[in-house]
């Protein structure tokens, strides 16, 4: 029997498949059931009674009174957008920049490497609503700088308003950057230094590499690092929809049913903005 080629696209499309394959397994086997009866009971109106859960069709009142007549979960979402908008960008360019410094050649790099990635291991949610309740996460006494009078007096109340919630939220925002210096460090690892050179030959500056060697060789990491930085924040324990979908899973008046819709609307929300980011970078990619 003749051997069967395999060209090395293929090969790594297989080896791709083989590591996932496990999550993929498991998804189907323990999500996929629960995630269509969650889609039922947005649905219903649902009742725990000691006989056992009890539904009532509504159709799509869930969904109404989520966009109608909660102002809560509305105002809740526009909250999430704009700091989704002003966080993930920031995440993501500090964590670049952060790599590129360790990748140099310096003393103790192992020990940056160690002290960048530290907040992920201990980022759980009680430790980091001990740390929002104590003010660890922000400058302290940032509003006595008179930085804030300047952001008002200098620009229009539509910007001034962002940038001051990132001068508050700083220290958070650039606490979950510790997977991300990982994976850019490891791209730049592999970026080939021969490249570099000729560059340099040719009369390249280090701001003309950065753009048209290191930028463009990093895209598809990029690409993963808004994924992992969109899923990891909408995801997180403290996060206010996160919160409030919980909330309303014991809520006589709302209960599972609405609790699920909820759940459902914030999952396409998500989806959409995943969808948007990946098309703009790989628009930028291209």
């Amino acid at each position: 029997m003749a051997a069967i080629r395999m060209t090395n696209k293929r090969r790594k499309a297989l080896v791709g498949t083989a590591f996932v394959a496990p999550w993929i397994l498991g998804f189907f086997l323990f999500a996929l059931r629960p995630m269509i009866y969650s889609l039922y009971l947005s649905f219903q109106k649902v009742k725990v009674t000691p006989l056992g859960i009890k539904t009532d069709y509504v159709g799509w009142d869930n969904y109404k009174y989520a966009f109608v007549s909660d102002a809560t979960f509305v105002e809740k979402v526009l909250h999430y957008l704009r700091d989704m908008a002003l966080n993930v960008p920031i995440i993501v360019t500090f964590s670049l920049i952060i790599a590129m410094l360790i990748n140099q050649k310096i003393n103790f790099r192992g020990l940056f490497r160690t002290i960048f990635f530290l907040p992920v291991i201990i980022t759980s949610g009680p430790v980091i609503n001990e740390l929002l309740s104590q003010g660890v996460t922000t400058i302290p006494n940032i509003e006595s700088y008179g930085m804030f009078t300047l952001v008002k007096e200098s620009l229009s109340p539509a910007v001034a308003g962002p940038v001051m919630y990132l001068f508050k939220q700083i220290i958070m925002v650039l606490w979950f950057s510790g997977v991300q210096i990982l994976i850019f460090l490891a791209g730049l690892q592999k970026v080939d230094h021969a490249l570099y050179e000729a560059a340099r030959i040719d009369g390249a500056s280090r701001w003309e590499m950065f753009w048209k060697l290191t930028l463009p060789m990093l895209m598809p990491l990029v690409v993963v690092n808004f994924i992992y930085t969109i899923v990891y924040i909408s995801t997180f324990a403290l996060n206010e929809i996160i919160a409030m979908i919980r909330d309303n899973m014991f809520n006589t008046s709302t209960g599972f049913g609405y609790a699920t819709a909820i759940a459902w609307i914030y999952f396409l929300i998500i989806a959409i903005v995943l969808g948007i980011w990946t098309a703009l970078l790989r628009t930028r990619k291209s």
